[in-house]
């Protein structure tokens, strides 16, 4: 499909969609804040963690440092187990509250999601003339509402007495640079950006039972709806590139050209895995 030939109407309807899921998303993080800060005194006034709260998240990060909860594909690269090790020991995970540290650590991870589509958009198959109109398209709209998921994030965290985080995730700097570094086409940006997607979600789907902070897990909890949303997508479109048929990207589908398998390979899961979950206090503001 060329840009001659993209229809946008079909694409906005569905952009408006996805921005909609987003507003809500964004409308229940401001409506939680009042709650976020008055919690955030209490913390400050005690100047104490709960100790079973302290002891849970210190387990939380043992055990995943122990199991090795990385993932499979670019993000499971040699070296995470020193970088992690080395993190274990800085004060923002010995002394940092645990709800602070996890929003941060969310914020990092929003960080790396807008600097790589950030960086995809500047490619020609997938911001320039060249690109297919619907990845163009949900790429800018992608990175926009990461940035505000960021924001939401940096926000909760300073409700609650703790620093914004506007660094990326520093375990998945090195990752994600040199996978940015090997690119040659559209197929390897879709497999990074649903793997970066994939593990936002997984992370958040964890963080949910560990936050205390009601208005912060619901924060988590809706975001991760998007992020989840993002990675159905791309999995729709990575099946499609591999399957050697691009031009089937395109909004509305040519039904009767796509396989099988394309009414649920967006959804390979009845329940939302955390296999590929980030180490909750991997991007805490040190």
């Amino acid at each position: 499909m060329t840009n001659d030939s993209f229809d946008p109407r079909p694409l906005n309807e569905l952009i408006e969609q996805s921005n909609d899921l987003q507003s809500d998303t964004m409308h229940q993080a401001r409506e939680g804040f009042a709650e976020t800060v008055e919690l955030g005194h209490e913390l400050r006034s005690r100047n104490e963690l709960d100790p079973d709260e302290a002891a849970a998240v210190a387990n939380e990060r043992r055990t995943m440092l122990r199991t090795g909860l990385f993932g499979a594909g670019a993000l499971a690269a040699a070296g995470f187990g020193a970088a992690l090790f080395s993190l274990e020991s800085t004060p923002a995970f010995a002394s940092a509250p645990t709800d602070v540290q996890i929003l941060q650590s969310n914020a990092s991870i929003e960080v790396i999601a807008i600097n790589t589509y950030k960086t995809a958009l500047t490619l020609p198959y997938i911001g320039g003339s060249s690109a297919n109109g619907v990845i163009k398209a949900f790429a800018e709209t992608t990175m926009h509402q990461h940035e505000e998921h960021l924001s939401a994030f940096n926000a909760a965290a300073k409700s609650l007495g703790g620093s914004p985080q506007n660094s990326a995730d520093p375990a998945l700097v090195p990752v994600v640079k040199a996978a940015v570094a090997k690119i040659t086409g559209p197929e390897a940006v879709v497999a990074l950006a649903l793997e970066l997607e994939q593990a936002a979600a997984e992370t958040y789907v964890k963080a949910t039972g560990v936050i205390t902070s009601k208005s912060a897990r619901t924060l988590t909890a809706s975001v991760m709806g998007v992020e989840a949303q993002h990675a159905s997508i791309l999995l729709a479109v990575q099946a499609l590139l591999k399957g050697n048929a691009p031009q089937l990207i395109a909004l509305p589908p040519n039904a009767a050209a796509l396989p099988a398998a394309a009414g649920s390979i967006g959804f390979p899961d009845a329940f939302f895995p955390i296999a590929n979950a980030r180490p909750l206090g991997e991007g805490a503001v040190q």
